[in-house]
């Protein structure tokens, strides 16, 4: 589940970095899109698996959003889809 937690966002910000890569975002709109797509993943997950799983235990995923997938967002994946950005629009 932690591995899960840590790599739907590199993957959704990788999404979006290919996404604004192909209508020629600039990179700091380019960082700011990654970052939101990256973020779907715990801003929209909680109510989503209350709607659809609703016998889902709220407490595991809930609390894997926050306790994981926020500060991996803030500490390394920032910087990591900064990286992804500056070696893509070179």
């Amino acid at each position: 589940m932690v591995g899960f937690a840590i790599l739907i966002p590199i993957l959704n910000a990788g999404i979006g970095l290919g996404i604004a890569k192909l209508i020629h975002m600039s990179q700091g709109d380019a960082l700011l899109f990654a970052v939101l797509c990256a973020s779907a993943s715990y801003i929209a997950v909680p109510a989503a698996m209350r709607m659809t799983v609703p016998e889902a235990n709220p407490s595991l995923y809930v609390s894997t959003a926050l306790a994981v997938t926020f500060p991996f967002n803030i500490i390394v994946g920032i910087p990591l889809y900064l990286a992804g950005i500056q070696f893509l629009w070179r």
